[in-house]
């Protein structure tokens, strides 16, 4: 993708900062996990034998069933160190996470090295969040397979794995044709969500814990982005809602069984 594409992809998904910001800092390690104060783990995902098969007939937007069980879903990645944050989170805490990539940032590939050893490991998942975020229902079909394919091809290349079924539309914005060409792909779970940190904007920290506490609900998949500073500022906040909740953070491919 040219410069300039990229330049206006992510002008269209940012809003305008009138302040200067630098970005975050990856945390020292031993802030959550080291020493004689270092909190209690998270809790840990159900057993593979727990999955059930995914229930079809449109979008997932709750996990099914009664439980205790939380998907983060995280999308875009717009900011380079917003990713390498949410990675170290990750390593720091354990949680797990479902990223929903759009390719076409950097970002992606130069949190590889960092990031790879957590997909391997299944901690964090990928998912498929289209090329460069564009609004489906307004693309031929041509341009909508393009956008799923493009991206399909460059987790493959780069992180060794598939993200299918799961795709999540941008915007939220799907119909039946839409639908059509993803599951000629293979992609027919599209995934949207219960709850979100209303984080695609820049906003505050007070408020992204506001929408964490509102939302951080047993069974609920929660949306939020790879692509503003202040979620960065809340990591240990949001566990403390997690952790006081009982809640398991899950991946999809931990609550789902794998499609043939």
């Amino acid at each position: 993708m040219a410069a300039a594409t990229v330049a206006a992809v992510g002008a269209a998904r940012l809003v305008v900062d009138p302040q200067p910001r630098t970005f975050a800092q990856t945390p020292p390690p031993d802030v959550v996990t080291s020493g004689p104060t270092a909190p209690a783990a998270l809790l840990q995902p159900p057993p593979p034998s727990a999955r059930i098969p995914l229930p079809g007939g449109g979008a997932l937007t709750k996990i099914p069933g009664d439980g205790d069980l939380l998907a983060l879903t995280v999308d875009d990645g717009v900011n380079s160190e917003v990713v390498r944050a949410y990675t170290q989170f990750a390593k720091d805490t354990g949680i797990r996470l479902t990223f929903f990539v759009n390719g076409v940032y950097d970002s992606w590939t130069e949190n590889l090295e960092t990031l790879r050893p957590l997909v391997d490991s299944g901690q964090i998942q990928l998912g498929n969040h289209t090329w460069s975020h564009p609004d489906l229902t307004t693309l031929p079909k041509g341009q909508i397979a393009e956008q799923l394919k493009r991206n399909d091809d460059f987790l493959k290349k780069t992180y060794g794995i598939g993200a299918k079924p799961y795709w999540r539309p941008p915007y939220a914005k799907r119909n039946a044709s839409v639908d059509a060409v993803a599951a000629d792909f293979g992609y027919t779970v599209p995934v949207l969500w219960s709850g979100s940190l209303s984080d695609s904007t820049l906003i505050t920290e007070d408020y992204i814990l506001q929408m964490a506490d509102q939302y951080f609900t047993p069974q609920s998949i929660v949306i939020g982005h790879l692509n503003h500073l202040p979620v960065t500022h809340v990591y240990p906040q949001l566990v403390d809602i997690i952790r006081s909740r009982n809640l398991r953070s899950v991946t999809l491919n931990d609550v789902f069984l794998k499609t043939p």
